[in-house]
């Protein structure tokens, strides 16, 4: 990663560009990877609070080493989309059941990439949302408010949570198996189904918050349920660096960090996959010595999102058991039904 290719623009192609024949192109890579060269070298020490995103934004930015391989190795990059990618890197291959890879230089060089998944995430939330009955009344109220369903959705959860202990507290009574179109990672079973538990005789936009919420914990839930894999076989992984449009939303992100006890950061830059993308074609250009010194340079650290302890941590604890759970009831519905 990070060479480059031939001798630059063509003629043509710089012609059609606007550019200089011979201007360096950087070899190409996937878009979930570009995401995570964007995202894992960021500087996270000492960030406690919010900063500008934006890579015009005025804010300082402290001439740093590049980051260590032993660093890289605590962390993941999760680039939420429609499905999700989680992606770690070792120096040592690592084969690991269930999940993709070791791949070498893959996304760093020198390093051996292992990535996880989870088949719909994004699209499960909409699926969700869609098919419950009071969507219509939901995305009438966001055309009429200038809001999206989500930002209804979590205002509405907002108020609800003013009468419970803690606002993940709301979703004790439902839970969430996200196996809607299989599992990618870590149990790799495209077969599996996705499964609620607790649902009422009742249809109301505050049910349909709730199911929301319960939705994207499972989700999270998923997540953990792959670091944990990942941690098992010698990774030490203790923070997540996202991206994606799901990483936008703030209900989201404060469920994955408090279900996977992690410090979640955002990257300052919201587009990370067009960074991780110009990270490439700079040191193609000579502008880097190496990828690792232009990831540290380029990719900086905005949002952090630091896990919750005590009650919530409690209570996600069993409500993740719950989630292994029903899997295994899945399996035995399964045996009963194939007798």
């Amino acid at each position: 990663m990070g060479e480059p290719v031939g001798n630059g623009l063509t003629e043509r192609a710089a012609r059609e560009l606007g550019l200089r024949p011979g201007t360096p192109v950087g070899v190409s890579i996937i878009d979930a990877h570009a995401g995570g060269l964007g995202v894992i070298g960021a500087s996270v020490e000492e960030l406690d609070v919010d900063v500008p995103r934006g890579l015009n934004s005025a804010a300082p930015r402290p001439e740093r080493a590049a980051i260590s391989p032993e660093e890289l190795e605590r962390r993941i990059a999760l680039i939420g989309g429609t499905s999700s990618c989680h992606m770690a890197v070792s120096r040592e291959p690592r084969f690991i059941p269930g999940v993709w890879g070791p791949y070498y230089s893959a996304m760093v060089p020198g390093m051996w990439l292992t990535e996880g998944g989870q088949s719909a995430t994004g699209a499960l939330i909409d699926h969700v949302i869609n098919s419950h009955a009071r969507a219509a009344e939901l995305q009438r109220q966001a055309a009429v408010s200038g809001q999206t369903v989500y930002e209804l959705l979590n205002t509405r959860l907002a108020k609800l949570a003013e009468l419970a202990e803690f606002p993940a507290a709301l979703s004790r009574e439902l839970h969430v198996l996200p196996y809607f179109h299989g599992n990618r990672s870590p149990r790799a079973d495209a077969t599996l189904r996705g499964m609620v538990s607790g649902l009422r005789l009742s249809d109301t936009v505050d049910d349909l918050a709730l199911l929301y919420l319960a939705t994207i914990q499972a989700i999270a839930y998923g997540t953990r349920h792959i670091i944990e894999t990942l941690n098992r076989h010698g990774y030490a992984i203790d923070t997540i660096l996202a991206c994606g449009g799901g990483t936008k939303n703030p209900v989201f992100l404060r469920e994955h960090a408090d279900i996977s006890g992690c410090t979640i950061v955002l990257p300052r830059e919201p587009e990370a996959v067009l960074l991780g993308s110009a990270i490439l074609g700079a040191v193609a250009a000579g502008d880097f010595g190496s990828l690792m010194e232009a990831m540290s340079a380029l990719s900086e650290a905005g949002k952090v999102v630091r896990p919750t302890a005590g009650r919530v941590a409690s209570y996600h604890a069993a409500k993740y058991a719950v989630f292994q759970r029903m899997y295994d009831d899945q399996m035995a519905y399964r045996m009963l039904v194939s007798r």
